[in-house]
């Protein structure tokens, strides 16, 4: 039981460190570039981000500490901690893409293969912990909700 609280720690960690890095790309942007854009009207508020965020990468982190509890020697575990891990890292492109450099367009096509990848993620969580995949929807609905507030920013601009 310690080692899996131990796990599932370093992996909340982790992924709040992500969220962190993606923090910096977001705040350069934020204030300025990002209240000039035409956004539709399904927009939340900007303080809405910041706390579904946190909880997300929470779950995220739990998930990925289950996972990773059941032994990193099974293949299993291996491929869907390799999935979570690329799905992490198109996470943080976004942030840079959308933010940091400013095109929505490419943050787009980021943020659709993060989708995708999302849902190979959670199969391969489905096959060594259902709970471990249960805790990633909240995060895949987001996501959906983020393409279609993306595409939509790309489009009105």
């Amino acid at each position: 039981m310690k080692k899996k609280l131990i796990r599932i720690g370093i992996a909340v960690l982790l992924c709040v460190f992500v969220g962190f890095l993606s923090s910096i790309a977001t705040k350069s942007s934020i204030d300025t570039w990002y209240t000039t854009l035409n956004k539709p009207s399904f927009t939340p508020p900007n303080w809405v981000f910041g706390p579904v965020w946190a909880i997300l990468y929470i779950m995220m982190g739990i998930a990925a500490g289950i996972v990773w509890n059941k032994g990193f020697y099974h293949k299993w575990v291996k491929v869907a901690l390799y999935h979570f891990g690329f799905q992490l890292l198109l996470n943080v492109a976004w942030s840079i893409f959308f933010f940091g450099l400013r095109n929505p367009f490419i943050a787009l096509l980021d943020i659709i293969a993060l989708f995708i990848l999302l849902l190979f993620t959670i199969k391969w969580f489905t096959v060594v912990n259902s709970t471990a995949a249960y805790l990633l929807i909240p995060y895949v609905v987001w996501v959906a909700f983020a393409t279609a507030l993306n595409f939509a920013v790309w489009q009105l601009n």
